[in-house]
Formats: C-alpha cells, structure tokens, sequence
C-alpha cells in the first residue's frame, strides 16, 4: 500500500530502518504490538497496526485516524460447550487471552470483574489445561474453537483491521500521507467504466451509475450518440454492466484504477 502510495519501501524483510529522501519520510520497521506504545509516547508521528494492539496497550494519546480495509479480524469470548450463555456468567472466572488490556476493558465497562490469565500465542487449550474457565480471542470460521471443544458465546468484543494511528503532536506530513492513503484505497475499491450510449438515454444511465459527482459525457462522430466515463465501486461492476447494457450501452469497457485524488 505504500509502495502504491509512492514512497520507498525495504527490499529486505530484515530491513528495520528506511530513510525516503524523495518524500521527506522516515520508516521504522517494528513488531505491530509495539507500534502504538511508540507512537503513544511520540517517537514516531503516525504508525501503522492493528486496531486490536492499539485498543490493548489502553495508550489515550494515540488513537486511530484512517482504517486501511485489510487484516480485518473479529474478537469474541469461547468456552466448553454449554457452560456460558452470557458474558455476565463470567463474573469472578478466569479468562485466558493475549490481549488483556482489551478483555479488562470490554468487561469492566460492563461491571464484570475477572482473573486475566494472560498468554502468548494459541490459547485454545487453556481451559482443557485448568488455567482458565473460558478464553477471548480472535475468530475467523470457529473451525479451530470447535476443534478444541470450544464454543462461541456472548457479543462481540471487537471488530478489528489494519488502522493508520497518529500520536499527541501534529506533523504536516500526516496529510499528505492520509490523501495519499486514501487515494490507494478508492483505486482499489473502485474501476472506471467507459462506454457507448445513444444520447437520449443519458439521464436514465446516470441514475445507474452516477460516479463521484457525474460522469463525463462527450459527443461521437456518430449522430445521436455519445461516449460516457464513470468510476464505478470495483464489486458492482458487473451488475451495473449488465443495467447499462439493458438501457442501450455497447461497448462497455471496464479499466482499472492505480490511484486517485478525490
């Protein structure tokens, strides 16, 4: 995504220091827990993690400014088949997990009051093991929870992604990285159809496909007719072909997008 975005990236993966001349830039290469402690403290300006380690260190001077669409990942509480219906009955329990700081802070907003049992790493078998009653953790599918005896009960804890976080001080470089950012992020959400349309049909396709404020239309050679450019969302593409192409659109051609300033 940066690479994209048009800064230099490392070409070795044991690289943990970069200097982009060209754009003013200087990148550390550190373990995702880590990021938002040093960006907390200010000893970088802005940090890319997980919103999941961001909420965990409990750090109020760094918070989440831009979310970048991947590494999305979901946080709920397990336990043995049948033993919990709600999060209330784990009140005075022993709940093993990685991220405590997380776990202590959904609970305790709630009055829940229980022993963290922290852990590195799985911590699927922490309950057949006898150090916890239940645990919290991230799920995908459950297929692994449901391997482990484990079932899925109470609401969700957290909804997580790949989040752009900024520490206490502002930095005129942010900017230009977030529009940047979110230049990647809409060339890859987004295509830019093209085609052909008898003039009169115009108003009903831009009720099909308005584009980011409405397209644009220019004349053919051949009478009556016109050639119309639109950005499109990337997963609609298709259906959107298929109404256009039923009003009277022909030569429908989809490209893609590398980026964009809106």
């Amino acid at each position: 995504m940066l690479a994209e975005a048009g800064y230099a990236t490392r070409r070795d993966s044991k690289t943990l220091h970069l200097i982009d001349e060209a754009n003013g830039v200087e990148f550390f290469y550190l373990r995702p827990r880590d990021i938002a402690t040093y960006v907390a403290h200010g000893a970088l300006d802005v940090g890319l993690t997980g919103r999941d380690l961001l909420r965990d260190v409990r750090l109020p001077d760094a918070r989440e400014i831009e979310t970048l669409g991947f590494a999305r990942s979901t946080f709920r509480f397990a336990a043995p088949a049948g033993r919990f219906s709600s999060i209330e009955q784990l009140d005075g329990r022993r709940i093993a997990t990685s991220y405590s700081g997380l776990v202590e802070s959904f609970l305790t907003s709630r009055g829940i009051s229980v022993e963290v049992v922290p852990l590195n790493g799985a911590v699927e078998s922490a309950v057949q093991l006898g150090v916890a009653d239940a645990i919290a953790d991230v799920v995908e599918t459950g297929t692994t929870l449901r391997q482990a005896g484990l079932e899925i009960f109470g609401p969700v804890m957290l909804e997580s992604e790949a989040v752009l976080i900024q520490g206490p001080s502002e930095h005129v470089g942010v900017d230009r990285l977030l529009r940047r950012l979110r230049g990647v992020l809409v060339a890859r959400r987004h295509v830019m159809l093209d085609y052909d349309l008898p003039a009169e049909k115009v108003h009903e396709a831009t009720a099909v496909a308005q584009g980011m404020q409405s397209p644009t239309v220019s004349p053919l050679q051949r009478t009556g007719w016109v050639a119309v450019r639109v950005m499109v969302p990337r997963r609609d593409a298709n259906r959107i072909m298929d109404d256009l192409y039923a009003i009277g659109a022909r030569a429908l051609i989809v490209t893609a997008i590398d980026n964009a300033r809106l």
